[in-house]
């Protein structure tokens, strides 16, 4: 290559020494500082034009590709450095036919390739971006998968260019995975668990889940290949194999449609006569609460006798599923209820007890039975 080089500067440039290495060198540094420049230059203006316009892949397209076509010239100039070093110095570093420059090349057009898949990614689940975005769940798994068959096949490409056998590869990773299956069954447990993740999608991140089976509560915050990360509620990070998640059941109320007030309410059996009015002027009043969901179950009915108390049941949706607002609007509700019992001169039952003796005749006592010193004063 370098000799090829100097023919073309010999034929060219008759004035040219070939033992001016050191010019060429800084030619090519300068070279590259200014393919550097004007590349950014281009790369700036054609990102403001593509700023403007209304499509979602150029922008993309450009991010991806960008800062690896800046990292390639100066790769280019770091090989024609070497090129010129080694002719000068009478050392083989990188011959012609060497197969790492083609290698590099193609990690950097997979870098590209990556950085791609990384915005279509983040454009997909924009909803400033999208019609219609995707959820970020599945785009990320599907994202992972495609990183992973693409980290195979450029892993091949630059076994086979160092002079590897493919179909020798595959066959020694078809004996291989399986004695590699026997050591991590657990790890591909975890694999298959999270694919299960991706594919029922029993929940995604940021759902809060909790399963009975197990001490598990909170809200998801990462699903990934072989764990799922769960911040519980005092905040502290929960992580949980994704072959768990097989075994157990998941309850996801994050998914509700409507939170539900299920409550018991005891008067006095003194106020039995009032019990009527008070359950019709309650179900009156939730009928008329704007926060509660009449299109649900709305039940309020006298239940059953209690040990001091005659009490019915309230169960009811409100139209929230907002933690902190239900626990309003069911604080508003049950104090319309309190209001409602105490203006038909009722009271809320508390639990007493009532003693009943037996009547028995007065008891008396002879005076002599006492004793003299009792039954005389002193």
């Amino acid at each position: 290559m370098i000799e090829l080089l100097n023919q073309l500067l010999t034929e060219y440039l008759p004035s040219y020494d070939a033992s001016a290495w050191m010019i060429l060198s800084v030619a090519i540094c300068v070279a590259a500082v200014v393919a550097d420049i004007v590349t950014r230059v281009l790369l700036g203006q054609l990102m403001g034009q593509a700023e403007k316009t209304k499509m979602l892949w150029d922008d993309v397209i450009l991010n991806a590709f960008s800062r690896p076509l800046l990292f390639l010239i100066w790769l280019s100039a770091g090989y024609w450095l070497v090129q010129i070093f080694q002719a000068h110095l009478s050392i083989q570093v990188l011959d012609d036919d060497s197969p790492l420059p083609r290698s590099v090349l193609i990690i950097i057009i997979a870098w590209s390739f990556f950085r791609f898949l990384n915005g279509i990614e983040e454009v997909l689940v924009m909803p400033d971006r999208m019609v219609k975005p995707m959820d970020p769940t599945t785009v990320g798994a599907l994202g992972r998968l495609v990183r992973l068959i693409l980290l195979v096949i450029i892993i091949m490409i630059v076994m086979q260019n160092y002079g590897y056998s493919i179909s020798g590869i595959l066959a020694f990773g078809g004996i291989g995975g399986i004695a590699v299956g026997f050591a991590a069954k657990d790890i591909l447990a975890n694999f298959f668990g999270g694919l299960m993740i991706y594919l029922d999608r029993p929940f995604k991140v940021g759902d809060w889940i909790r399963s009975p089976d197990k001490q598990i509560e909170g809200t998801v915050e990462d699903i990934g290949w072989r764990q799922t990360r769960i911040r519980t509620f005092d905040k502290r990070p929960l992580y949980v194999p994704n072959a768990t998640f097989a075994n157990i059941s998941v309850e996801n109320p994050s998914r509700m449609t409507n939170r539900r007030i299920y409550e018991y309410v005891g008067v006095r059996y003194d106020d039995s006569a009032q019990l009527t009015g008070i359950i019709a002027e309650v179900k009156s009043m939730l009928l008329a609460h704007p926060e509660i969901d009449t299109k649900q179950t709305l039940i309020v009915n006298f239940d059953r006798f209690g040990p001091s108390s005659l009490d019915f049941f309230i169960y009811t949706f409100t139209k929230t599923t907002n933690w902190i607002r239900f626990h309003e609007i069911k604080q508003d509700v049950m104090v319309n209820v309190m209001n409602i019992i105490e203006k038909n001169g009722a009271s809320i039952a508390f639990p007493t007890t009532t003693v009943h003796l037996a009547s028995q005749p007065p008891f008396a006592m002879d005076e002599p039975a006492l004793g003299k010193e009792f039954a005389e004063p002193r």
